[in-house]
């Protein structure tokens, strides 16, 4: 199995810039993206990415899905299906990796509507693209870039979606100042993240391999409700959570105001 580089593997998170600590993630997905699979502890005891997919809630619709699509996969849930989306819709996918959740709402929102996939891994970037050109899907478009300063136009969204992404923002808040700045009034933002159920030890919040396996940067369920209100979300929600000792996957949707 291809494995990631060491050169950060003897700092703890204390010791890295923002900036540091996004280099450090996007290597790591670098790595997913030509078929490693060492990012993120769920990938661990599962054979491939379609299974994980398989095991935190996605079903017959993988079956049309070529490996490429799914091999990549290191989501914690289904977004998708919990965005209910509508024929025409325009909806953002933050860190869209190789674009499963990307194909899987172009079907939804049809001719009419349109998916961007957001991501700020190179690779993935043009794996996404590729997987796009094989599967014949139109209505897409993959963009580099970072989700705390999306290169995306002012409300110009209607629904945002993510998979297990936001935890690893170092600045959990700027991603959702500016989900709140490009959705439309009454868009809706819709994602499954991991949270944390109480205080995690020191030593794994400081471990970086932690941190880009979607544990050492994740909020305790009340900060990361509260970041998304603070910045004028309204209706928050978590819809469902399935909990796994310290940390839990939680499906969460909320509402930008309409006025």
């Amino acid at each position: 199995m291809e494995c990631c580089g060491n050169k950060k593997e003897t700092k703890k998170i204390g010791q890295l810039s923002d900036e540091e600590i996004k280099d450090w993630v996007r290597e790591r997905y670098a790595v997913v993206a030509r078929g490693g699979s060492c990012c993120g502890p769920s990938r661990a005891a599962i054979s491939s990415g379609r299974e994980l997919a398989k095991a935190v809630g996605y079903s017959d619709e993988l079956e049309a899905m070529p490996e490429s699509v799914t091999e990549s996969f290191t989501g914690c849930g289904n977004p998708v299906a919990l965005a209910s989306l509508k024929e025409g819709e325009v909806v953002l996918d933050l860190g869209s990796g190789a674009g499963l959740d990307v194909f899987l709402a172009a079907e939804r929102v049809g001719r009419t509507g349109k998916v961007i996939g957001l991501d700020m891994t190179p690779e993935m970037i043009q794996k996404a693209n590729e997987n796009a050109a094989e599967l014949g899907v139109k209505n897409v478009e993959f963009r580099f870039g970072d989700i705390e300063d999306m290169p995306i136009g002012d409300e110009s969204i209607d629904v945002i979606i993510s998979n297990c992404v936001i935890n690893l923002a170092p600045d959990k808040s700027k991603v959702f100042r500016e989900a709140h700045r490009v959705l439309k009034p009454g868009g809706r933002l819709m994602v499954s993240d991991i949270v944390t159920e109480g205080e995690l030890p020191q030593e794994l919040r400081e471990d970086v391999e932690a941190w880009a396996g979607c544990i050492a940067g994740a909020l305790s369920e009340k900060d990361y409700l509260h970041s998304i209100r603070r910045v004028g979300f309204v209706d928050v929600t978590v819809v469902s959570k399935a909990s796994f000792g310290p940390i839990s996957s939680a499906k969460i949707e909320a509402y930008k105001p309409i006025s």
